[in-house]
């Protein structure tokens, strides 16, 4: 089934079918003033939906060459009074459909203009874990209201 260009299979979970739902219900059920609102990471338009504390980074407009199509859920979690804790993603052509997934955490800036996660994984080589690891810094810049 698809709705506004996405598919079902891009929500993998009940928080991620409770933002389809606010997504496209215009905001109703939002409670925050950046809630449903569009925002720069990696060269990659975000799309930010929120439900109390809950928070949901989608791809809007993915920048040519990455492994994901719109409507990809990239980062889940909670806002705890301006601390953003979750689990963020990395995709691979060579595991599609199977992301990666970490632990991740930061703050939203005190203009509540950017929000700045950092987290531990693994390396993997196509889809194989290397046994090294590495840092990943996610930062997301407010652009506009979706």
């Amino acid at each position: 089934m698809k709705l506004h260009g996405l598919t079902f299979r891009h929500f993998s979970s009940l928080p991620a079918l409770l933002a389809l739902i606010i997504l496209f219900s215009g905001g109703a059920f939002v409670s925050s003033a950046k809630a449903d609102s569009c925002w720069w990471h990696n060269g990659s338009l975000m799309r930010l939906v929120a439900s109390g504390n809950q928070r949901w980074f989608y791809y809007e407009r993915p920048r040519a060459g990455l492994a994901v199509q719109p409507g990809t859920l990239l980062f889940n979690g909670t806002n705890r009074n301006g601390y953003y804790v979750g689990t963020a993603r990395v995709f691979s052509k060579y595991c599609p459909g199977t992301p990666l997934a970490y632990a991740v955490e930061g703050p939203v800036s005190p203009d509540q203009l950017g929000v700045f996660m950092r987290g531990n994984r693994e390396i993997h080589n196509r889809c194989r874990p290397t046994g090294r690891w590495t840092t990943d810094n996610l930062e997301f810049r407010y652009s506009h209201r979706c």
